[in-house]
């Protein structure tokens, strides 16, 4: 995965909370754009457009993870969120350690670091299963015993110093119209392998080379939800980033093929999916 490309109702706000909160570096920043991240590509891009709401019940971004590399980054990124008092969610899903939150205009966060020595989660008979390593059953949202993960913190931590460059966009999650149809574009054209699909919960699981997921798609907003209105806060686009120029143009060659439209950008190649979501695709 790579940046995700957000529409924002006020740039100056949204900087401050992604470098202060969320220790983000500013990158960039040329008249309503900026791009931020962790010191090397970007991982984030904001775009300021004038008289912006938030919309309910649409399509569009459920949340964006962060992916830190380990235990002590993501409890320094927990601490330094307890001490702004900013409003998180400490959640242990077993696999993963992480916290949810939202930014000050709604757009969904994930924080996290994977635990895959703890347990693990899957799709199994079209119901979520987590089991922890000594193969006790876990409901796979448990509270994160956040006192346990300050214990990964070292004296001589800084809280306010950034992101470490190792930190990445791990996955997207998406709220879309409907569910087998968005596995049907993002599995049958753009070639994700699906890790799993649960009719009880309206979710699936993507990825590639076999990470537990690159792309969550749920319809719980509700099936057939419309897309967001043009003055929508939120989504633009994310990025999907591939090895090589062969391996894009073999994914092009079946966009092609299946009459799916796409326009040639500054980023790269961007589609609109099902649930008219941006994605681009481009060479890493």
């Amino acid at each position: 995965m790579g940046l995700v490309s957000l529409t924002v109702a006020n740039l100056e706000n949204q900087i401050l909370f992604y470098t202060q909160a969320l220790g983000f570096k500013l990158h960039w920043r040329e008249g309503n754009k900026a791009g931020l991240g962790a010191g090397g590509a970007d991982l984030l891009r904001l775009t300021e457009e004038p008289n912006l709401k938030k919309y309910r019940r649409v399509t569009g971004l459920y949340h964006f993870a962060v992916l830190f590399p380990d235990r002590r980054e993501l409890a320094r990124a927990v601490a330094r969120l307890s001490v702004l008092k900013y409003r998180n969610h400490p959640t242990d899903h077993i696999m993963t350690k992480t916290t949810y939150l939202d930014d000050p205009e709604g757009n969904g966060i994930e924080l996290y670091c994977e635990s895959p020595e703890d347990g693990l989660f899957t799709i199994e008979n079209g119901d979520f299963v987590t089991r922890r390593a000594d193969g006790s059953l876990s409901d796979g949202r448990e509270p994160l015993d956040v006192e346990a993960l300050f214990t990964h913190l070292k004296a001589d931590d800084k809280l306010d110093d950034p992101i470490p460059a190792e930190t990445r966009v791990g996955h997207v999650h998406l709220h879309v119209r409907n569910v087998q149809q968005a596995v049907d574009f993002y599995h049958g054209i753009l070639g994700f392998d699906v890790m799993g699909l649960s009719s009880t919960f309206q979710a699936a699981f993507i990825s590639a080379g076999g990470y537990h997921h690159h792309l969550g798609l749920n319809a719980w907003q509700g099936e057939g939800a419309p897309p967001p209105p043009a003055d929508a806060v939120g989504l633009r686009f994310f990025t999907v980033d591939f090895a090589n120029q062969q391996a894009l143009d073999e994914v092009i060659a079946r966009v092609d093929t299946a009459g799916i439209p796409s326009n040639k950008t500054d980023d790269g190649l961007l589609l609109i999916d099902p649930s008219q979501n941006g994605v681009v695709l481009r060479i890493a």
